[in-house]
């Protein structure tokens, strides 16, 4: 794939590991908040004037789901004006974008995993950021966007909750994680894959979307508004934790098994609500990029290896 691919949030998780999955020939135009402020219309339209990308992914989002609480202002212009401001400039230059979305703009009252075309109904100031981004992406790039929904990311980069209950089983002499909470993990090197695969669906012309009611020949291809991808399963945060411990054991991560124990969300208050189910339903995205999928437990073993490596 020769294309100049602009990644915002380059510095994060998810753009750790687009930078490494990145196909060959493909040129990078890395930035983060000290590069680009995506806050502000002037500042992308200047950088779009001068580096000119062939596409964008926004990786770029404010993620600290309990301070979104208090500090709005900041969450919706990153992650809805921002995205804004991106999907403007990107129909100025005529190029597609990637936009990564989150499991929390619904509120986790089904039992079923959620689909693409399911209502949201986001229950924190996080969610509803991120869905206001969604819409304004949506409504600006219309067809030539597409919005990729995703759950619980975790990396060998950054800050996480692997990284996290690791550290805690080494200080303490036993955790209570929340147990009903149900979602799946998300290795961030498998949604980057996603990410340029779509990408490379987007550029190549082979993707065509359904525009509200308007109805396609069934031989095109029809590459979803928004779709989801997380790894394959569904987890608890207590199954999770107890996974990391398993697996790090097994690699010589952790010396020693502490008790881990279930708690109630309800035990362990936060200042945003959290969804209860968060499961998302994946075959469209399965199907539509043709990727092999892995259960996430396999690709915590994977991620655990290379933190070990490091």
């Amino acid at each position: 794939m020769s294309l100049k691919v602009l990644i915002t949030g380059s510095n994060g998780q998810l753009g750790y590991e687009l930078k490494r999955t990145a196909p060959e020939g493909c040129e990078l135009i890395c930035v983060d908040v000290d590069q680009l402020d995506i806050t502000s219309a002037s500042a992308i339209n200047a950088f779009f004037h001068e580096h000119k990308p062939d596409a964008l992914i926004n990786a770029a989002a404010y993620t600290a789901v309990d301070k979104a609480e208090s500090d709005k202002k900041l969450a919706y212009a990153v992650n809805a004006t921002g995205a804004g401001f991106l999907a403007q400039a990107c129909a100025d230059a005529n190029i597609p974008m990637v936009q990564v979305s989150t499991d929390f703009i619904f509120d986790g009252t089904q039992s079923t995993p959620y689909k693409p075309e399911d209502k949201p109904n986001p229950v924190s100031v996080y969610g509803d950021s991120k869905l206001k981004g969604e819409e304004a992406v949506s409504e600006i790039l219309g067809n030539k966007a597409a919005i990729i929904r995703t759950a619980w990311v975790y990396s060998a980069h950054g800050n996480n909750f692997v990284k996290t209950m690791l550290r805690l089983m080494k200080e303490k002499e036993q955790l209570g994680i929340v147990a009903d909470q149900i979602g799946t993990p998300t290795w961030a090197k498998t949604l980057a894959e996603a990410c340029w695969q779509t990408v490379q669906k987007l550029e190549a012309g082979s993707w065509k979307l359904e525009v509200k009611e308007k109805q396609l020949p069934a031989s095109s291809f029809q590459l979803p508004t928004a779709f989801h991808w997380t790894d394959a399963g569904t987890a608890s945060w207590y199954d999770f934790a107890v996974a990391i411990q398993e697996e790090a054991l097994v690699l010589g991560l952790l010396e020693k098994r502490i008790p881990v124990r279930p708690i109630p969300a309800s035990a362990y208050p936060t200042p945003a609500k959290r969804p209860s189910f968060s499961v998302l339903d994946k075959q469209t995205a399965y199907e539509t990029l043709g990727m092999p999928v892995q259960h996430w437990r396999e690709c915590l073993k994977l991620m655990l290896k290379e933190l070990k490596q490091h």
